[in-house]
């Protein structure tokens, strides 16, 4: 399988990497450690997690992904043989009662500390190649959130200084290697980047973001800063929740499905998606292709993806998602889904 440069630094990761926010939830501890075994077995070499998963978040569920990961580290021994990422939960936003997380989640030096301690410990390891922020500390647009209205600041946000000083602590014990970020904003990566720069703190190597056929909005300002400043994007949510690998279709609710489990989840479900897929379904139908594998290898193509995150609750789904690697789309079958996309532009952001 394809590797390729994390940021500036020495890793190279694979094109797909295996995403865990299902394992705690939706799979089992057992189903979770076949999937590692058959990721790895082809190729897959990048596992990302998070102390929040599994998902939907539960203060009964906190944290259980990365145990079930510590488990598999600790039966197979293969830490050398993969590049693993967590993430530091942040704030609670909206009517979402997280408080169970370090009572009430912040990047402040402590918390920072305290997380990624944990975080260690459930994964019974002594380090993470990668340790990212989840999401900002501060309101801003993220989670489909838009028309940004000049929101004041809580009061409470660390400064991004004392953060990245908190991250370059964490670095320096042999904790971490290196720093990304998660559903951050151009003007947020913009303060990072701005204090490696000049007080040389650690570089922010990459940006965990959604990206799909139903919300390109990255390529609007953060595509371009992934390329020029070596941060690329960690593209979750290539299949927009299912939506995109069509078993949603003509109001299909399959059973054990996501969206037919947990009915918060509502960004992938707009009348103009199910507009879009359908279109898209015929695009991929004329290249040969399911409608999963296409999109999968539309994110895999991008110049600006370091690697895309895939998740399956079976092992069907994983051997389909990790093949779209082999799969290059050509040049008409680009045209035409771009052509979809000038009509229905981002109808999920």
């Amino acid at each position: 399988m394809e590797k390729r440069r994390l940021g500036k630094t020495d890793i190279e990761v694979s094109v797909i990497c295996l995403g865990t926010m299902t394992w705690g939830e939706q799979n089992t501890l057992v189903q979770a450690h076949e999937q590692l075994d058959y990721a790895l077995a082809h190729g897959v070499n990048f596992i990302d997690t998070a102390e929040m998963y599994p998902v939907p978040p539960r203060e009964q569920t906190y944290a259980s992904t990365e145990e079930i990961i510590g488990h598999w580290l600790k039966k197979r021994g293969k830490r050398d043989d993969i590049v693993l990422a967590s993430k530091a939960a942040g704030p609670a936003r909206g009517n979402d009662n997280q408080n169970y997380i370090r009572g009430g989640a912040n990047f402040s030096k402590a918390q920072l500390h305290e997380a990624c301690n944990a975080s260690l410990k459930r994964l019974q390891t002594d380090y993470l190649d990668l340790y990212q922020l989840h999401w900002p500390e501060r309101p801003t647009n993220c989670f489909g959130r838009l028309d940004f209205d000049a929101v004041q600041d809580t009061g409470k946000e660390t400064p991004f200084v004392e953060v990245l000083e908190t991250l370059q602590e964490l670095q320096q014990a042999g904790k971490i290697r290196h720093i990304g970020l998660s559903n951050e904003t151009p003007w947020g990566l913009m303060q990072y980047l701005r204090l490696h720069e000049n007080q040389g703190l650690p570089p922010v190597v990459s940006v965990q973001n959604p990206y799909n056929l139903l919300n390109r909005s990255y390529e609007v300002g953060l595509a371009e800063m992934s390329i020029r400043e070596q941060a690329g994007l960690l593209a979750y949510s290539p299949l927009a929740f299912g939506v995109l690998s069509g078993k949603y279709r003509h109001g299909a609710k399959p059973e054990g499905a996501r969206l037919t489990q947990f009915d918060r989840f509502v960004r992938y479900t707009k009348p103009q998606a199910f507009a879009a897929v359908e279109r898209y379904a015929a695009i991929a139908e004329a290249a040969g292709l399911s409608l999963a594998t296409m999109a999968l290898a539309f994110v895999n193509q991008r110049q600006f993806v370091s690697s895309n995150i895939i998740g399956a609750t079976n092992l069907t789904q994983l051997a389909e998602n990790i093949a779209s690697h082999e799969v290059r789309l050509s040049a008409d079958t680009l045209a035409a889904i771009d052509a979809v996309h000038a009509d229905i532009s981002n109808p999920c952001p």
